[in-house]
């Protein structure tokens, strides 16, 4: 994928660059550049795909550099007629997948950048800022009847009336609003910030004066009225810990009283200084977070339950912690984590498009994009052909059981309007009645209540706003010559994966006897230099440089797990459970795939409360049996002498055991690597190469480090098996030069020098 990227992506530059330019290209015949066989390349293609890849370097107008990367695009171009030829670009798979990129080319020319960038702006200044607000709601569709959309604005500004003649809003909204939640608290929304409400909503409540009640707001919820109760700056951003002791509100009161007297004792405990991360562990109930100290993601403000998040932020010093809090969760310990202000405007900017992008405010951009485009692309409608569709609607079309048959080819055109009349026009194309009805019948739905002529009108409105944007994509490339040369990259890239893949990548690894004529025509360029084998101990500290070389000594390390303790055996008998036997199965086939494992035969099974010593020893000789039975071979029997850990039943011969024993609080405190170094391997390795086999202590950036060069090595040829990713890589190379030689002898190539010079400005 990675191959693809890179190809797809040729010439690619800065997507968005120039997003909104728009150059219409030309029909005129176009200046070539050059010839490959028969087949021309513009003189304004390569000239964009230059400037656009090289114009910020250097040498940048220069004769070499122009020079050099026509020779990179016509090796490019030659791959590419190759696949064409072939028919590459003809197939299912091809065309999908070249939609499927085209489809997301097409997105950044299908908006209004202008406004975008306006809403982003305007997103970050808004957060700088937090509101306190109570709304009522009065529900309403997005797309109800005329008469419903009334019905609840005259209702909503009659509670409005209400409130500005002295009435309570929190106690109309408690009465009268249509959010569930308000019985509670009385439309108390909280504190809140930018991207946290919907668009027309947010708004309103940054326009309106605190204390005072906004004009009806529509959503796509209904009609708003906003109370703003508070705005203050911004609190920013906050990371805390918490210890939770759950208690929710339905609970028997005994549960909810020990659950109060349990958090109160760890806030005393707490006070007198005992470790946070202990108390946590230990006694937090919230399981997502007790096991890493309690600490929550980052959160701003309206992000959390209010309690919750108003004892958070009046804390004020990493460290400090609050006094218990009760939510609908239980109660809480808060301690502060850190704070951070509101990150700089350039930092947040990508993650606000992101947001906008998908945020209510984005129908600002469509309604602003699809302006534009009805204007550009000379939209006009036909209101005879509009009058008749319109006199189409029925009741059938509330219901959603509209039924449309087109007309047969043979019908003979009609005088007055028809199904074949001229709904509307972009660019002069004329979109007919019937494929707008044939779209009614397809897209209908229930739309109980609603006037049939409203319902054809969102549908109309709807096809309008299709058909100016499916328009609008199938003329990109003609519009913008950014577009129309990312898309040519993405197709010429697809079309030359595939090939390149057969002619090099696949090929290289594939043809191994190809590749190792190569190698051994080449032997010159895998060549060792002169080397050591030796073993290399970093360690943290000097007592665990030493604790490392002393187990070293013996050269096996005792391995923690003990796969023959659960065991299980039929009475006193030495005849195995059959859970036990795929245990012992695992364990020798374990033994016989990783060959630095050894078994300690002198302690397989210690004797268990309820057997002798004697039982124990023929149950030991029992498993032996078993697993020599199995193909365990004697390489793989151990008995320890002098260890430390004579007693583990597995030991290995691997350092990272050693390893892995010495890192168990700490990964880094111990590194142990065995192998042969070159130079450039290892820095410590590097000084000490000319002294020679030795034991060397060395203290190098903080580390403690015991360097035992055994031998010294020559320099000599490496084995094919030592540089076959070099080796192969070069093979790749080679193959495609190869290939790009082939396709200059059958697409000849002829340069028109006078349109290359023309590059040449410096």
């Amino acid at each position: 994928m990675h191959k693809r990227i890179l190809y797809a992506g040729f010439a690619a530059g800065a997507l968005l660059a120039g997003c909104q330019s728009t150059k219409p290209t030309t029909t005129a015949k176009q200046p070539v550049l050059e010839t490959l066989g028969t087949h021309e390349v513009p003189a304004s293609e390569f000239a964009y795909v230059y400037r656009k890849n090289n114009s910020a370097a250097p040498e940048f107008g220069t004769k070499p550099s122009v020079t050099e990367y026509l020779d990179l695009y016509t090796n490019f171009k030659l791959k590419v007629l190759e696949a064409e030829q072939r028919g590459l670009d003809t197939t299912q798979a091809f065309k999908q997948e070249l939609a499927g990129y085209k489809q997301q080319l097409a997105q950044p020319y299908l908006t209004e950048k202008s406004v975008t960038d306006q809403l982003v702006r305007e997103a970050y200044d808004r957060m700088s800022k937090e509101i306190s607000a109570s709304h009522i709601l009065i529900r309403v569709a997005p797309d109800a009847d005329p008469k419903d959309t009334l019905a609840a604005y005259q209702k909503t500004t009659a509670l409005r009336q209400r409130i500005t003649g002295g009435e309570d809003f929190n106690k109309i909204a408690r009465e009268a609003s249509e959010d569930p939640s308000a019985r509670e608290n009385g439309g108390k929304l909280g504190y809140f910030t930018a991207m946290q409400m919907v668009y027309p909503f947010e708004s309103a409540a940054y326009r309106t004066p605190v204390g005072q009640v906004s004009q009806p707001v529509r959503t796509r919820f209904g009609y708003h009225l906003i109370k703003v109760n508070d705005a203050r700056p911004a609190q920013g951003e906050i990371k805390v810990a918490h210890l939770m002791i759950r208690a929710t509100p339905g609970q028997p009161k005994a549960d909810s009283l020990t659950a109060k007297k349990k958090i109160d004792e760890l806030y005393s405990r707490l006070q007198r200084k005992e470790d946070w991360e202990k108390l946590v562990t230990q006694f937090s109930e919230d399981a997502g977070s007790a096991a890493n100290g309690g600490e929550l993601p980052p959160f701003s403000t309206g992000r959390m339950i209010p309690s919750f998040e108003e004892a958070a932020f009046k804390l004020q010093k990493p460290g400090d912690i609050s006094a218990p809090v009760q939510t609908p969760y239980g109660w809480h310990i808060i301690k502060l984590i850190e704070k951070q202000a509101i990150p700089t405007f350039a930092a947040m900017e990508p993650t606000l498009k992101s947001k906008v992008a998908k945020d209510s405010r984005s129908e600002l951009n469509r309604t602003a994009f699809l302006k534009r485009i009805r204007t550009e692309n000379q939209f006009v409608e036909n209101k005879v052909g509009k009058d008749y569709i319109f006199s189409k609607a029925d009741t059938s079309l509330v219901s959603g059981h509209f039924k449309y048959t087109t007309p047969a080819a043979a019908t003979k055109a009609s005088k007055g309007p028809s199904d074949n009349s001229t709904l509307f026009t972009i660019q002069g194309k004329p979109y007919l009645a019937k494929d707008f009805l044939a779209f009614v019948q397809q897209n209908q739905r229930p739309r109980t209540g609603s006037e049939p002529r409203y319902a054809m009108q969102l549908l109309y409105d709807q096809y309008v706003d299709q058909s100016l944007t499916d328009y609008e994509k199938a003329n990109l490339e003609t519009k913008h010559e950014d577009y129309r040369m990312l898309v040519k990259e993405y197709r010429d890239g697809i079309l030359l994966f595939q090939l390149m893949d057969e002619k090099v990548w696949s090929k290289a690894i594939e043809d191994t006897t190809g590749l190792e004529k190569f190698f051994a025509e080449n032997q010159s360029k895998y060549q060792w230099e002169p080397r050591v084998h030796g073993t290399v101990i970093s360690a943290a500290s000097p007592d665990l440089l030493t604790k490392a070389q002393q187990q070293m000594k013996f050269g096996v390390y005792a391995v923690k797990e003990n796969p023959l303790s659960s065991l299980q055996f039929k009475g006193n008998t030495t005849e195995l459970l059959p859970a036990s036997q795929l245990a012992l199965d695992r364990l020798a086939t374990q033994l016989a795939t990783d060959t630095t494992l050894l078994l300690n035969t002198s302690s397989l099974l210690k004797p268990r409360k309820e057997e002798s010593a004697a039982l124990a020893k023929r149950r030991s000789a029992s498993v032996l049996n078993y697993l020599k039975q199995k193909g365990v071979t004697t390489e793989s029997f151990y008995t320890p002498k002098g260890t430390s850990a004579a007693q583990a039943v597995l030991f290995s011969t691997n350092p990272a055991m050693l390893e892995a024993s010495l890192n168990e609080q700490n990964s880094l405190a111990v590194q142990i690597t065995q192998r042969n170094f070159q130079k450039g391997d290892n820095k410590v390795v590097d000084e000490l190469m000319s002294k020679g086999p030795g034991t060397y202590n060395v203290q190098k950036d903080g580390r403690y480090y015991a360097v035992t060069i055994d031998k010294a090595l020559p320099a000599g040829p490496k084995t094919l098996s030592e540089a076959r990713g070099q080796a192969t890589s070069d093979y790749q190379n080679y193959l495609e030069k190869q290939w790009v030689a082939q396709l200059r002898e059958k697409y000849p190539v002829k340069i028109n020098q006078p349109e290359v010079d023309k590059l040449v400005t410096k």
